[in-house]
């Protein structure tokens, strides 16, 4: 098997809410145990399901979105991820044609499952339907003919009459049945706000969910086959995608190094983030900011992705220590970037609970999600952006930053000026301001995937080693 010849399928389904999580988790997992090495992918832009695939395979979970990157990056991301692979599979999103709104397949799985050349296992809720299901299963496999719909998965059976039934109706479509699960079976997972609970969160009682989503997806599904169709996948005439690294004449001596944050309250990241801060010459050392009381030795720069500090306030707000730590980097103009989660740590409270108070700005939870792929562009010079940097992110979350009153000459500039859809007049895209530059940082709400700008690393990490010759 070649670098490019990784046996590898997509699961995919009609709709959220179907099962996508609970096969393709399971899945991974079934095949890790019989000894093969899993590669785990999730179509868009989720943070929590890669954690249950790493949790699941031993593997980083990757993400494979072509909004955030462009569909020319997808197949060298996959490639990348799935190095040394026995196989890979990929957990879609949404719908398997659901993408960006207004922009066609753009961002859906089976553009996706198109750009891999990779077979689709449909997860069907079948828990109120019989016959229906074919023509269900029909329609999804007729639609794009360059999506191979080559098997499905009943989920949520209700008893053997019913299993009988479907089986029936799927007998004439072509398509053949490769798993059913039963509805008794079904394993809970806990969800909030935002989703499921990340597994750094309970991650004892998510490694005996896993195991259970195992056994029930290798006691449910033909393996053998399901093996057999990812082993059916060509190979892709694509080459790998790595970081680029920068010429020797670059070399500068002593790696700087970069503290990023981790542990239970910030979880949303991406694998290739640290990859690309290591290739552009730092020491990437992780912390958690509800544990460590100071921040890694001579920290010269300071990265806090995504996460849920709102479900943490009081924890780190008790960590004062740490926070005085973060305010003093900051002062000294070392190059910090935060995004969502790290952006409310940053402020100067969440919920009346104190932060670092390196903005001025007070951040709250609300009933109001903000959600959806984003159009971006640097409004002025920062640590990760030149001004008129043109980059794509999305948004999540259930907050709302207010910035305090800002005194004339604060220094205190918009990070992003952001587009997405149409106004209500439908004539033009909705447009404002969003983030906060403010010496050395760079805080926002919006998550960039980094992989595709690798220029937004390579100027943090020169940011940080001009501040070590300073």
């Amino acid at each position: 098997m070649t670098g490019t010849d990784i046996p590898r399928l997509v699961v995919a389904a009609p709709a959220s809410g179907s099962g996508k999580t609970t096969v393709a988790t399971g899945l991974m997992a079934a095949f890790a145990a019989a000894g093969l090495a899993v590669s785990p992918h999730k179509v868009g832009p989720d943070y929590i399901d890669p954690g249950y695939h790493a949790l699941a395979t031993g593997r980083p979970g990757r993400n494979l979105d072509a909004y955030l990157c462009g569909p020319e990056l997808i197949a060298p991301l996959f490639l990348h991820g799935a190095a040394g692979a026995d196989v890979a599979v990929v957990e879609g999103v949404m719908g398997l044609y659901d993408g960006a709104a207004g922009r066609g397949e753009l961002g859906s799985t089976a553009q996706v499952a198109k750009l891999l050349r990779a077979p689709v296992v449909l997860v069907v809720d079948a828990s109120s339907q019989s016959r229906s299901v074919a023509a269900l299963v029909h329609g999804f496999a007729s639609w794009d003919p360059g999506v191979r719909v080559a098997g499905v998965i009943l989920n949520k059976v209700g008893s053997d009459r019913h299993e009988e039934l479907l089986r029936e109706a799927l007998d004439v479509s072509g398509v053949p049945v490769l798993g059913v699960l039963r509805r008794a079976r079904q394993v809970r997972t806990p969800s909030r706000h935002l989703g499921l609970v990340p597994v750094a969160e309970r991650r004892a009682e998510a490694a005996g969910a896993v195991a259970a989503l195992a056994e029930q997806v290798r006691s449910g599904c033909d393996m053998e086959a399901l093996l057999a169709l990812a082993r059916s996948a060509p190979p892709l005439p694509e080459q790998p995608w790595e970081p680029p690294v920068p010429a020797p004449s670059a070399a500068r001596g002593r790696r700087p190094v970069v503290a990023v944050a981790g542990g239970a309250a910030f979880t949303f990241s991406y694998a290739e983030h640290t990859e690309l801060l290591r290739a552009a010459g730092a020491e990437v050392v992780a912390f958690d900011p509800l544990r460590d009381t100071e921040l890694p030795p001579e920290t010269a720069g300071l990265v806090i992705g995504g996460g849920f500090p709102e479900v943490y306030a009081p924890e780190l707000s008790a960590n004062e220590p740490l926070r005085a730590a973060v305010a003093r980097l900051a002062a000294s103009g070392a190059p910090i970037a935060a995004e969502c989660a790290g952006l409310l740590y940053l402020a100067r409270e969440l919920d009346g609970a104190p932060m670092c108070g390196v903005l001025d700005a007070a951040a709250r939870m609300t009933e109001r999600l903000t959600l959806g792929y984003r159009e971006a562009v640097a409004v002025g010079d920062s640590v990760l952006a030149a001004a008129g940097t043109r980059v794509r992110g999305h948004e999540f979350h259930r907050t709302a930053v207010e910035p305090g009153s800002g005194e004339p000459g604060s220094g205190v500039a918009p990070a992003w000026g952001l587009s997405w859809g149409t106004s209500r007049d439908g004539r033009r895209p909705e447009r404002r301001v969003e983030g906060f530059v403010q010496g050395g940082v760079h805080a926002s709400y919006l998550h960039v995937h980094w992989a595709a700008e690798p220029s937004v690393a390579r100027r943090f990490v020169d940011g940080c080693v001009e501040r070590c010759a300073a």
